[in-house]
């Protein structure tokens, strides 16, 4: 049966891809979504029923219940990967899936902020309070190692190697890297955990918590990062992503190295770290329309850098 199936498939994505609870999370609502669909027709409930005419249907059902064009990639991904998964396991011969197609999704550039704002952000007066502190030491690390927000929040004390000025996370697929630390993030947390004994234990081994003493929450994070960017005036509210894409784009600006860029960020493939070249050409564009005197091509820089993305994708760069 199809609800089998799914929930055999979930297990499997906990224990053998070792998925993080978002992942699976996600997959689950867009799996419960595809199987209510199916049974609000006459679908039997057996797997192998299963047509490309009843997923073009289910796709077209989600379509008019107003899902956006990025979800439903989503949505078509996790159908596919289930389906995948069945024929591996011989329940289906073929992948129903396999020919369906989505709608095209617009293209969105990450938010982030330039090397100044950054710059400003972090050196910005706070107080020594341990709350200030570990917000301090949160923002230096995000920005000074490109993490991700669940690397982050999953790092222990003895990640770090102070000695060597590095740290070591586990990223998705429980893959680990070694990643530089920048001396300013070296030294706000060296203050943080001059005063992280106040709310931890000894026995506590996260190196962020909360003061409750226990490890820092995803969302209580990115509710500081907000808090921070309102007290600190920025002109865009500040999320863990902003700061991971922030690093990338000033490392990829001035570094030009984009393999380099993609061992850090811990990116499976290149093709996600390309999105910053894109960055790196806006960047450029702007600064030739501001500075050269016979540019005079106000407003050209936006769609000089979308051409150049297609283009990239024409050549699949």
């Amino acid at each position: 049966m199809l609800e089998d199936c799914i929930e055999a498939y979930l297990d499997h994505l906990v224990t053998v891809k070792q998925a993080s609870p978002h992942t699976v999370d996600a997959y689950r609502r867009d799996l419960k979504r595809l199987h209510r669909t199916l049974t609000e027709t006459d679908f039997s409930g057996v797997v192998a029923d299963i047509t490309p005419h009843n997923l073009r249907h289910a796709m077209a059902h989600q379509r008019q219940e107003g899902l956006s064009a990025k979800s439903l990639q989503r949505w078509l991904s996790a159908v596919k990967n289930l389906f995948h998964y069945c024929c591996r396991q011989q329940w289906i011969e073929h992948n129903p899936a396999h020919t369906l197609s989505g709608p095209k999704a617009p293209k969105t550039l990450p938010k982030l902020l330039d090397i100044d704002q950054a710059q400003q952000f972090l050196d910005a007066p706070r107080d020594s309070t341990p709350i200030e502190l570990r917000d301090k030491a949160i923002c230096e690390l995000f920005y000074s190692s490109g993490l991700r927000l669940t690397e982050l929040v999953n790092c222990n004390v003895g990640d770090i190697d102070f000695s060597q000025e590095l740290i070591t996370v586990v990223g998705k697929g429980q893959k680990t890297r070694l990643l530089p630390v920048g001396e300013k993030a070296i030294e706000s947390l060296q203050r943080w955990l001059a005063v992280r004994t106040r709310w931890a234990s000894s026995e506590e081994l996260a190196l962020f918590v909360s003061q409750r003493g226990t490890r820092i929450s995803q969302r209580n994070v990115q509710a500081r990062l907000q808090q921070a960017s309102q007290t600190h005036s920025l002109d865009k509210p500040l999320h863990p992503h902003m700061l991971r894409h922030s690093f990338a784009s000033h490392m990829l600006e001035s570094s030009g190295d984009l393999r380099a860029v993609q061992e850090l960020l811990g990116h499976a493939n290149i093709s996600t770290t390309q999105i910053y070249t894109h960055l790196d050409f806006q960047h450029l564009a702007k600064v030739y329309d501001a500075a050269h005197p016979r540019a005079n091509r106000s407003g050209q820089s936006a769609e000089l850098a979308d051409k150049q993305h297609t283009d990239d994708e024409t050549l699949g760069k």
